[in-house]
């Protein structure tokens, strides 16, 4: 069985969660592929695609169009689609039905939280998703909680179409690489512990609420460390922690962090602090959790399930609750039952588990497709 495996995602200017989800899945695809099948990525027309290369996955193969152009045929059901017997979008941008078609949606915010998107984001994602489920033959989304907020928005999609697979934990941030020490000094981590937030810098994620915890008096006094590139919305968290009063070393804002960075980050963290209006999975977590790092989340649905009660869960638009929640984690007491729950949640996810679950429900696919 050839599998086409859309990436384009990989080549956004802000990859993101959805393009570590799109790399892992290919990879754990590809590293499981039953004798005689395969896997090919594909994405749009783009004179570079090196950042598209995936270990195991043959490709990327580029279709004759390029994103714009791409983007505008597949949302009117036309243009070119991959070479494959089954595709696999992993993002709602997805082509036309020519083969066994899956989706993965990664959540429902255009419907539910409209207000954390850009208008023209959530105009676009409700037509695709809307499109996904009238013509693919399965919708994979991340969480139950996901696809109860699915369901809910689009009552035609008959939930036996919906399919939740969970994601995993990348290989390179579950261990520190040996030149831990050296990276850190690198990084300028703090020594004396600091509080970590893996994050897209957009409104969806809360970091406005994290600030604000942090200001108050009862927060721990730690240093917090933002990983992640700028998103859309204008977030700028060094000038509102400096319009809250904090002290200019309280806030760092590290970037878009290679893998191994990353690794040394999250292991030498504190506590991680995932305030998020809305997810639809929230990786952060879970990797987390995997480093022997405790969590404080928001009440998000899905965030409530992927900590599976090994997170402490405070309510969500609340700077008071998560200070108190960052408090009870950068104390020992409070930090050791998470730590151990944290490290059994998470061994409960894993992208080869996922992988083997999707290639049964392609044999299934392409089987049925065939009769």
């Amino acid at each position: 069985m050839r599998v086409g495996v859309v990436v384009e995602q990989l080549l956004a200017p802000v990859p993101g969660g959805t393009g570590r989800y799109a790399r892992e899945l290919a990879a754990a695809l590809a590293a499981t592929a039953p004798a005689g099948s395969g896997v090919t990525g594909w994405t749009a027309w783009h004179r570079h695609v090196l950042g598209a290369r995936i270990d195991g996955v043959a490709g990327p193969r580029r279709l004759p169009l390029p994103r714009r152009g791409l983007v505008a045929a597949w949302e009117r059901g036309i243009g070119p689609a991959p070479d494959a017997d089954l595709v696999h979008a992993a993002t709602p941008l997805a082509p036309p039905r020519r083969t066994p078609l899956v989706v993965t949606v990664h959540d429902a915010v255009p419907w539910t939280h409209p207000e954390t998107l850009t208008r023209r984001g959530v105009a676009w994602h409700r037509r695709a998703i809307a499109a996904a489920a009238r013509h693919a033959d399965r919708i994979v989304v991340p969480t139950s909680a996901a696809a109860d907020e699915l369901a809910t928005a689009l009552p035609e999609l008959r939930r036996d179409r919906l399919v939740v697979v969970g994601h995993g934990v990348t290989a390179e941030l579950a261990t520190e690489p040996e030149d831990a020490a050296v990276r850190a000094s690198r990084l300028g981590l703090p020594e004396d512990g600091y509080l970590l937030s893996l994050a897209t810098l957009e409104p969806r994620k809360g970091l406005d609420v994290l600030l604000a915890a942090l200001a108050r008096p009862d927060a721990p006094h730690l240093p917090l460390l933002l990983a992640g590139q700028p998103g859309w919305g204008g977030v700028d968290p060094v000038a509102e922690a400096r319009r809250l009063g904090l002290a200019p070393d309280r806030v760092r804002v590290l970037g878009r962090l290679a893998d191994r960075d990353l690794a040394v980050v999250l292991h030498r963290a504190t506590a991680l602090a995932a305030p998020s209006r809305a997810e639809g999975f929230g990786l952060p977590v879970l990797e987390a959790m995997a480093a022997g790092v405790p969590v404080v989340t928001s009440d998000a649905p899905a965030l409530v399930e992927v900590g599976g009660g090994a997170a402490l869960v405070v309510p969500r638009d609340d700077p008071a609750a998560l200070a108190a929640g960052l408090a009870e984690m950068v104390d020992p007491a409070g930090r050791a039952p998470r730590v151990a729950a944290g490290r059994a949640r998470a061994a409960g996810y894993s992208w080869i588990v996922a992988a083997r679950r999707l290639w049964a429900l392609y044999s299934e696919l392409v089987r049925r497709d065939a009769t």
